[in-house]
């Protein structure tokens, strides 16, 4: 039964003679017929899964006919079992996804992005950019191992756009990655941006499962609003009830991003006047102001009933801001991080970083006396001090509501610890501590498994100043940076059409990355103190302050994370490398890189493609902190399916941009 498994992925990878790898030779099952409305659009319900969602009971096509589903609130591990004896072995919360996933059906979508206003907390933003006409933006489903087709259509008037699909490994697609720019000496990453009046598809498979969320890549439009969230329906290393979806946590500014990033410039991090929970918030606007519309009349609520269990999926999107998520008098129980199936853990409340997402399950059985059930309580998203710059935060973003409770007033319930215990615990900003963030699929390494030097692979994340030797092309402001220039892209025709050029010959700003290497583990070194010997990094200053780092087309191992300062000088490979976890440790796509420390991060180059490293506060991102990795380069052209697309589209852009003259006043992602 495992032969047949690994026959099939064997054919997956190198390709059926006379067919592109990757690419089944395959009927996918059409899903109109099977599953009714996929096209989803923004509403009401826009953020919940959809009530007539289902994945389909059987895996389709080829050796996988005889599969049948299995997941019941009895068994959430289960996905599919067989049903003939020679049938595969069935996919489960066991199953390495990075090696084997169900054969799907074809699912298709389309996204508009346009020009809007929206006042989420109560004050009108003018200058706001909607997908299909909603912030945030609608929810997308799939289930594990489905292609998914998705249009989407530019339909603002003076701006460029692309969706990049944010955690997804792209795994031999990385033309849907969704990155655009390119340097004016004619090179960037996976495409051009989508022209107004264009329409750009995005085509790849859900190799993985869990919930992630999709944004703009292009320059600091998702912090005006082009995001939103997506399901991929598969297994959890626990057993729920119900899953009641996607929970999106937020910061929020009433000014366009453009603008405030200009104060990000000349006078440090803007402040963002609210925080927002599944889009709502409430900001304390002066009566009388044309702006003050309102705010939201009512908070997010979710509806427990007494004994059951509950899935929520969190998905911090902010643009500067971490949080704190918990439920009065409710645990937490913790089953993924990012989209990693984790051994299950309880915790009172979560940490949770820009980009980062945690599957957790609330059982419906809060603390306290026999009359608790009768209760409401309040969910609380804490910014995180030392990670946000909020004005007017609300702590008290969503109710609980029991439904023996028929009363509507606000809860009275109180946060967990005493109010000492609170400040001790929650004056900090960290990620979830690595002991517990235990992936479901083991996955170990040893110190001589890389296949790359580390010395010449260790970034430090500074700022750096213009100077007559760098006079840089960005204007006379100092920027964040991880490589040796801080990124600085320009939008006409992405690396992607590129492929022959030896990167050696390109721009320093492209700050591209070689590893050529196949199938090996590289590691890579990413420090928040200036350590490396003097002239490595001419003119870039340390700035004490927090990263969260996401890395595109992988999830990376997370062997260190570490606020003390890595000093390369002092320690040896030895010294520095055996004292790190190479047993089975943490994997995700985001990592915080803590104050003035340090963290090391491996991965397997079996992905072909240009991938972008980058901090995920927007501003940070949009002043340069980036790299690309070009992953295995003789490699990458076989992995594309329309090379003619991508020209298109960078042929409509350039059109386009030569009447208009858009000015490029960021990195351009």
């Amino acid at each position: 039964m495992e032969l047949l498994k690994f026959l099939l992925h064997i054919v997956r990878t190198f390709g059926l003679l006379g067919h592109e790898s990757g690419d089944l030779d395959q009927e996918i099952l059409d899903a109109g017929g099977l599953l009714p409305d996929l096209p989803s659009i923004g509403g009401a319900n826009a953020l919940v899964p959809s009530a007539n969602f289902e994945c389909p009971n059987y895996s389709p096509g080829g050796i996988e006919e005889n599969l049948t589903s299995c997941n019941t609130p009895s068994d959430r591990s289960c996905w599919f079992e067989p049903n003939e004896w020679w049938a595969p072995s069935g996919y489960g919360i066991n199953t390495d996804y990075e090696f084997s996933w169900p054969d799907g059906t074809h699912r298709e979508y389309w996204l508009e992005v346009t020009d809007g206003t929206t006042s989420p907390d109560g004050y009108l933003k003018t200058k706001a950019k909607l997908v299909n006409g909603t912030y945030p933006g609608p929810l997308l489903e799939a289930c594990w191992g489905d292609q998914l087709t998705i249009h989407v259509t530019n339909k603002m008037t003076d701006n460029g756009t692309t969706i990049h699909w944010h955690g997804f490994r792209q795994w031999n697609s990385s033309e849907a990655d969704g990155v655009n720019a390119t340097n004016r000496q004619s090179q960037g990453v996976t495409q051009c941006p989508i022209a107004p009046g264009s329409t750009y598809t995005y085509k790849f498979r859900a190799t993985e499962y869990g919930h992630t969320w999709y944004h703009s890549h292009y320059s600091l439009q998702y912090p005006d609003g082009v995001l939103g969230p997506i399901i991929i329906h598969g297994p959890q290393s626990a057993n729920y009830d119900e899953d009641v979806g996607t929970v999106l946590i937020s910061d929020w500014s009433h000014e366009t991003a453009f603008i405030d990033f200009f104060k990000e410039l000349t006078d440090g991090p803007p402040p963002m006047q609210s925080n927002l929970l599944q889009g709502r918030g409430r900001f304390p606007c002066v009566q009388g102001d044309p702006r003050c519309v309102g705010a939201p009349a009512n908070y997010y609520e979710l509806k427990f009933e007494k004994g059951k269990k509950y899935l929520l999926r969190l998905i911090n999107t902010s643009t500067a801001s971490q949080f704190k998520f918990s439920i009065d008098n409710h645990n937490l129980t913790v089953v993924s991080a990012d989209f990693v199936p984790i051994q299950p853990y309880q915790t009172q409340y979560l940490n949770i970083g820009i980009g980062q997402r945690y599957s957790v399950i609330v059982e419906a059985n809060p603390s306290g006396t026999d009359e608790s059930v009768n209760m409401d309580y309040w969910i609380r998203t804490i910014p995180a001090v030392g990670c946000n710059s909020i004005q007017f935060p609300v702590v008290r973003t969503g109710i609980v509501r029991y439904f023996t409770n028929s009363s509507y007033a606000l809860p009275v319930s109180t946060f967990w610890k005493t109010q000492v215990n609170q400040t001790a615990e929650l004056d900090d900003c960290d990620d979830e501590d690595m002991k517990n963030l235990v992936p479901v699929v083991p996955k170990s390494l040893n110190p001589g498994d890389y296949a790359n030097n580390y010395t010449s692979d260790t970034y430090e994340v500074g700022m750096t100043e213009p100077t007559t030797q760098n006079p840089m092309p960005h204007g006379n402001y100092s920027r964040w940076d991880i490589a040796m220039l801080p990124m600085w892209l320009e939008w006409g025709n992405p690396i992607i059409l590129n492929l022959d050029k030896n990167v050696s010959t390109l721009s320093p700003e492209l700050a591209i990355v070689p590893e050529d290497y196949q199938n090996a583990w590289i590691v890579l070194v990413i420090v928040g103190n200036l350590t490396l010997p003097s002239g490595h990094n001419v003119g870039k200053q340390s700035i004490p302050t927090r990263h969260p780092i996401h890395l595109h087309g992988h999830d990376f191992v997370l062997l260190a994370q570490n606020d003390t300062e890595w000093d390369t000088p002092t320690w040896t490979a030895a010294d520095a490398f055996n004292n790190m976890n190479y047993n089975n440790p943490p994997r995700r796509d985001v990592a915080l890189l803590p104050k003035e420390g340090y963290i090391v991060i491996a991965f397997k180059t079996d992905n072909p493609g240009p991938w972008l490293i980058h901090c995920h506060i927007a501003w940070h991102a949009s002043s340069g902190l980036a790299m690309q990795i070009m992953e295995d380069q003789e490699n990458i052209e076989r992995t594309i399916k329309d090379k003619q697309a991508i020209q298109d589209t960078c042929d409509a852009w350039n059109t386009w941009n030569a009447t208009m003259n858009v000015e490029q006043d960021d990195s351009g992602i």
